[in-house]
């Protein structure tokens, strides 16, 4: 059986046949997920953000997934983040995945530098990063874009 994307989700983007991902999805809408078939649930986000569901690994495993929480911090993103994010990727390949955080920022950044070091087109990657964002300063760092270091992330629809 064959299941739609799910629409409501803020910042939803298929990345391909099996991982997906978004911003902060509401309690709901994890069950959307689970319809799609995914197994997996990695939140970048941070817990103690407003947007973020109470007890989201609760939720998650209600609904027979299992859930991955790797906080990455807006301010200060780390290569270990990048690293854990990288090596959770790698043990779940093949599988359905849904990676989120709140806004689709941090993932789309993580996704950005993970597709080019799989030997994705940059620009093909950075289309789809600046769907949502064009990360400055430290996630400029982060994702190997050394031009972009001295200015100010920007936010797609608002800055551009």
């Amino acid at each position: 059986m064959r299941f739609s994307d799910p629409t409501g989700i803020s910042g939803w983007h298929r990345i391909d046949a099996r991982i997906t991902t978004s911003g902060q999805p509401r309690e709901e809408q994890l069950a959307d997920l689970a319809a799609l078939g995914v197994s997996h649930v990695i939140n970048l986000g941070l817990h103690s953000h407003e947007k973020a569901l109470p007890d989201e690994a609760a939720s998650v495993a209600a609904l027979g997934m299992t859930y991955i929480h790797i906080p990455v911090e807006m301010t200060d993103p780390t290569e270990a983040d990048y690293m854990r994010f990288r090596e959770a990727m790698a043990a779940l390949e093949g599988r359905k995945v849904h990676v989120h955080c709140i806004a689709n920022m941090r993932v789309s950044a993580f996704f950005y530098r993970w597709q080019r070091e799989r030997g994705m087109d940059e620009a093909k990657a950075r289309a789809a990063m600046e769907t949502f964002w064009r990360p400055g300063g430290v996630w400029a760092a982060l994702i190997g874009d050394g031009g972009g270091v001295e200015r100010p992330y920007q936010i797609a629809g608002k800055d551009y």
